[in-house]
């Protein structure tokens, strides 16, 4: 089964969607994200979905439970890149991300995310 890549950067963890997400994939990256983050006490989490075109309900739900999970762990997370037409679909779909944070760019997110553990 494919693997999203979680990559560590100091307390940050890093995970970058390159591929279209499934349901399976997403549920693999929840457990794994959460694994990560008690493994190396992170304190942050920046998901970068820049290459996203679509979220549907099901990928939304899970990235907000993912970041209620690493609340949970003590690491806040930080949402890049969201393109403007899976902001409308989120919208649309009634979707609020509690406990999620967004940036423009991993740039922006990174320096949010450090403020917010300084």
């Amino acid at each position: 089964m494919d693997r999203i890549p979680i990559l560590k950067m100091g307390q940050l963890l890093l995970v970058t969607i390159q591929v279209d997400m499934h349901d399976r994939l997403a549920m693999a990256l929840q457990d794994d994200l959460t694994e990560r983050i008690v493994r190396e006490k992170a304190r942050g989490v920046l998901i970068d979905i820049s290459t996203l075109d679509i979220v549907d309900s099901f990928i939304g739900r899970m990235i907000s439970n993912t970041a209620a999970m690493a609340r949970i762990l003590d690491a806040h997370t930080v949402l890049v890149g969201m393109q403007p037409a899976v902001a409308i679909t989120l919208v649309e779909l009634g979707l609020a991300l509690h406990g999620v944070q967004t940036a423009l760019n991993v740039e922006k997110g990174i320096q949010l995310l450090n403020r917010q553990i300084a």
